[in-house]
């Protein structure tokens, strides 16, 4: 029997690298840009730019851990683009790898790595499940999920009025 291997974790870089991003000036985007794509870049709309910056670091990183990564989310495209929907996750639903979870609170947005094993990192520190970091962020008990937009607000149900027939 073999040992289980340890899941990798998000560099910590990698994860430095993009949460300075929004840091940078624009020729020094375009700078990464070119390094990164061996091209121009398509526009100057610099949300779009750092958005996919962040997406090819994070490829360039999780390639070297797992392959077969790139291809899974391709195929996960695929269908999505086949059906035109989402499917539903299970309850206990975890985002794949290297996603960033961006919520904004207050008029702060705030930047949530999910790791390969299984936590969060939110500003350098790590977290088991992603309600501690809402409570953090807005100082009152959340459900992690619910907060990042990972799960739907279940639809309250009326009270039945006093007296009503039904």
């Amino acid at each position: 029997m073999r040992p289980l291997k340890a899941p990798p974790a998000t560099p910590a870089s990698v994860a430095a690298q993009i949460a300075q991003l929004p840091e940078l000036a624009m020729p020094e985007i375009k700078s990464l840009w070119k390094k990164l794509f061996h091209a121009d870049t398509p526009n100057s709309n610099r949300q779009f730019l750092e958005r996919r910056i962040a997406y090819k670091l994070q490829e360039i990183e999780f390639r070297k851990v797992d392959p077969n990564l790139l291809d899974r989310n391709k195929r996960r495209i695929a269908a999505l683009m086949e059906n035109g929907k989402v499917t539903m996750r299970d309850a206990d639903y975890r985002p794949v790898a290297g996603t960033m979870l961006t919520r904004e609170y207050q008029g702060r947005e705030y930047q949530v790595i999910a790791t390969a094993d299984g936590n969060y990192d939110f500003e350098g520190r790590r977290y088991e499940s992603l309600s501690p970091i809402a409570r953090e962020i807005t100082g009152t008990r959340w459900s992690g999920p619910l907060f990042f937009g990972l799960k739907v607000r279940a639809a309250q149900k009326s009270p039945a009025k006093k007296g009503a027939r039904a």
